[in-house]
């Protein structure tokens, strides 16, 4: 009896997690085996080069049994005013707006090594500064985890604006930042979450 208790609460709980996964907006899941979005978009990597700094990336996807996921490993230097690698993915064709309010936040499946420090980027209309955006930390993960950032975590870096307009998105960046340290981060799948 207790056995059959057991097996129906964990059948309900896969049933609410697979109900609320549905209502998920997917951006990327990497199952296509190549660097399109669901969106029709590209992936794009790039580092503080851009402004004269030294870090370097690398990004791939990586085939590791039945997952694929995009890896972005890079050296991360402070040297030059420099300190970050990202990899971006542009929310609309041609450099459109994208409307998130029906959405809560952003749900990503990662990990991560070693040490760093590791965020979600917002760029919006907001935005118009090539240094500035949104910025929320995402903890260290060594083995696959699914972490939810609400949009309130996001903060103005170099924004005139405190909070970004969630009507306005431009592209979500994932990025390794403001330490000096070799990165690597995986990611298994990312999405706006309701």
């Amino acid at each position: 009896m207790t056995n059959r208790i057991i097996g129906y609460a964990l059948l309900m709980a896969l049933t609410i997690q697979g109900a609320l996964m549905a209502q998920d907006m997917l951006i990327d899941d990497f199952s296509d085996g190549n660097a399109v979005s669901t969106l029709g978009t590209n992936w794009q990597g790039f580092t503080d080069q851009v402004m004269g700094g030294r870090s370097e990336i690398d990004t791939r996807l990586i085939r590791e049994e039945t997952d694929i996921f995009l890896r972005m490993t890079g050296t991360v230097s402070l040297e030059n005013n420099g300190g970050f690698i990202q990899v971006r993915i542009p929310l609309s064709e041609g450099g459109g707006r994208f409307d998130a309010t029906d959405y809560r936040g952003i749900r990503i499946e990662y990990r991560t090594t070693g040490t760093g420090s590791y965020y979600l980027h917002l760029r919006t209309s907001q935005t118009r500064l090539p240094w500035a955006h949104f910025a929320a930390r995402i903890p260290l993960a060594d083995e696959w985890s699914t972490f939810e950032v609400p949009w309130s975590s996001f903060e103005s870096e170099l924004s005139l604006f405190k909070k970004p307009g969630i009507d306005k998105l431009k592209s979500v960046g994932i990025v390794a930042a403001k330490e000096a340290f070799n990165a690597r981060i995986d990611i298994r799948r990312i999405s706006f979450y309701r």
